[in-house]
Parts: structure tokens; C-alpha cells; sequence
């Protein structure tokens, strides 16, 4: 009976304590209570969704290869930001090169050189990317600093949505684009230049040329482009690496092209470039940094 009696009069003390926002064993029960909250939230957030090709999407029937589906990470950060990032680890599609895509939704012809020569119509599907001086396939190099990236930015908060993960992904750039377009807040696609002289990071920016720029969507985004790469220049430039020049060259993308998010295509180096896994740690390093003072300024 005094048993009984005790237990009774230590349950009221414990609701007497819970009612008053006291909690005997802690000094600020209302924050006790939600960080418990936050880590079941947490434990009930999956790790991550498959995310499979749909035919409605906005310019997805300019794509010819879209067999492959994407991943979309969540981040178990505490402090989880609620922004996806789509990391496009460049080239890795075998067959691609002798497939073609059309360089602008308009059809209009393209405005500057590159891999796809000026007043081109159709550009390959995805080109094979270059080689290294030491023999390594650039699309391996892209995708190595892509995953370093990837965990990067799920520790700082951000979901992440890999385009590929294996070196054969049947996505071309076109539905790459339309994937982050349909699923992400932002785009970057990671290169390698194919010139040989160790010229250092820089960012592709949109040509100011008139009729380029006022194409649909580019007419509507890209000044959201160019802030996004300022950013990341400036973020990469924090982690005191190697810039080419000013840190940008104008050149006409099909990434570019078809986005409706802010996008853009990052050349880390080129062939003669330090590809260790301490040099792609510092830029992926920086590029998150870019990212941070992108949406903190936005």
C-alpha cells in the first residue's frame, strides 16, 4: 500500500513538472523535448529516393538518352536546409558522342565555340570528355570529386541529387538538365578543361550576346547563372586555388540552354592538372563554400 502510494505521488510530481515547464533532471525541458522531436524527425526522414524519368517534364522531349534514373540524398545534418543541390559528376555515357541533341530549345543555332563548333544546330548527346596526362578518363576524375562533393554538402545540410554514380549513366546533358530543372535549386556540372597547361579553375558563364540572352528560359535565368558561378568562384578562391584569368570564359552551353534553375558548369583544371584526392578535397571545399554564399545571399 505505501508502495502504491508512493509511486502515485511521484507520477503527480512528474505531470505537476511537465504542465509547469519544469523538468526535475533538467534545467530547460522545453529544449530536452525538441531535440527529441528533431531526432525522430530525423530517423523517420529517409536516406535517400529514386527519382525515375517523366515524359511531362518542361523540355524533356528534347532528350534522347534519359534511360537511367537519378538519386536524391537527404541530409542527416541538424541543421538541415531544405535546399537540393544537383551534382552532375560531366560525361560518363558510353554511346553518347554518336548521339545528337539539339543545342537550344528554339531551335536557333549556337552562339560560341566549344566542344560543338559556333552556328551548330546539334551537339552531341554527351561527349566522351578528355584524357588525363597520367591516362585517367576525365569522366572518372569528374565523378570522384562529385561524391567528395556530395558528402560535402549532405554534412552542411543540403540534399543532394547525383546525376550519375557509376561510369555508365544513359543520361544525356539535355535530361541531366531537366532532372535538376524538375528536382533540385540548384545545378553544377563538374569538368575538367582539355587544354594541357595546368591553367586552373574557372567557371563557364552565359555569352552576352543578344539573341542568346533573350531566349526563353535563358532570357528568364541567366543572371541567376551568373551569380551562382560568382559565388562559387569566390568560395574557390577562399580555398586559395589556382584561377584561370578572371575566372570564367563565356561559352554557349546545352546545360545552360535548357535551365530554369540557377546553373553552372565548373572546369576545376585540365589535363595537367593535380587530380589527388587532397587537391579535389580543397575545391570541392570551396565550391561549397560558393554554394553557402549563394543562398545566404539569395
Amino acid at each position: 500500500m505505501k508502495y502504491r502510494k508512493l509511486v502515485v505521488l511521484l507520477i503527480s510530481i512528474l505531470l505537476v513538472s511537465v504542465l509547469s515547464g519544469y523538468c526535475v533532471p533538467y534545467n530547460d525541458c522545453t529544449s530536452k523535448f525538441d531535440i527529441t522531436a528533431r531526432r525522430l524527425a530525423r530517423k523517420k526522414q529517409p536516406e535517400k529516393k529514386t527519382i525515375e524519368w517523366n515524359t511531362e517534364w518542361t523540355y524533356a522531349s528534347f532528350s534522347e538518352i534519359h534511360d537511367d534514373s537519378v538519386v536524391l540524398y537527404y541530409s542527416k545534418a541538424q541543421d538541415r536546409k531544405d535546399i537540393v543541390v544537383c551534382v552532375n559528376a560531366g560525361h560518363g555515357t558510353p554511346g553518347g558522342n554518336s548521339v545528337k541533341t539539339q543545342c537550344h530549345p528554339d531551335g536557333s543555332l549556337k552562339v560560341t565555340g566549344g566542344s560543338t563548333a559556333k552556328g551548330s544546330k546539334y551537339a552531341a548527346a554527351v561527349s566522351s570528355g578528355m584524357t588525363f596526362l597520367d591516362g585517367t578518363p576525365e569522366s572518372e576524375v569528374n565523378l570522384s570529386l562529385a561524391l567528395i562533393l556530395k558528402e560535402k554538402l549532405l554534412e552542411d545540410g543540403y540534399d543532394v541529387l547525383m546525376i550519375r554514380e557509376t561510369d555508365n549513366c544513359q543520361i544525356d546533358n539535355v535530361a541531366r538538365t531537366v532532372y535538376a530543372n524538375e528536382n533540385a535549386d540548384c545545378h553544377i556540372a563538374i569538368h575538367y578543361d582539355s587544354s594541357s597547361n595546368d591553367k586552373g579553375f574557372f567557371y563557364i558563364s552565359v555569352p552576352n550576346v543578344d539573341s542568346y540572352r533573350s531566349m526563353e528560359p535563358v532570357v528568364s535565368h541567366w543572371q541567376e547563372h551568373m551569380d551562382f558561378g560568382e559565388a562559387i568562384l569566390s568560395g574557390v578562391i577562399e580555398e586559395d586555388v589556382k584561377i584561370y584569368g578572371d575566372g570564367d570564359m563565356a561559352i554557349d552551353l546545352t546545360q545552360t540552354s535548357y535551365s530554369t534553375v540557377p546553373s553552372v558548369d565548373v572546369e576545376v583544371g585540365d589535363q595537367a592538372s593535380d587530380i589527388s584526392e587532397a587537391a579535389q578535397e580543397k575545391v570541392a571545399e570551396g565550391i561549397a563554400e560558393g554554394i553557402d554564399q549563394y543562398f545566404q545571399a539569395s
